[in-house]
């Protein structure tokens, strides 16, 4: 026996399986973590690939980051850089 199910051995059905209920929502939480983590170090290899074979990994990230927005938010960022470029005399 548990101890959270010997603590609620007298108490109601109902709050028993809500224990029951709580450990599954952590134990899935507790799988998602190591999912992510083992996620997480397969991106690192990819990177650490990339830069093997002589990609530069910042840009690639970069690159990785605007796929992810909209086109015109890009478009409208890219348009003030240029401005503020020219307003500095970088260009």
């Amino acid at each position: 026996m548990d101890v959270i199910e010997a603590e609620t051995a007298d108490r109601p059905d109902s709050y028993r399986v809500t224990a029951d209920e709580l450990r599954q929502f952590i134990e899935r939480f507790e799988r998602l973590e190591a999912e992510k983590k083992d996620i997480a170090d397969q991106q690192k290899e990819v990177m650490a690939e990339a830069k093997s074979r002589g990609y530069d990994t910042k840009v690639i990230r970069k690159v990785i980051a605007l796929r992810r927005r909209e086109p015109d938010d890009i478009a409208e960022e890219e348009a003030v850089l240029e401005m503020y470029k020219e307003a500095l005399g970088m260009r």
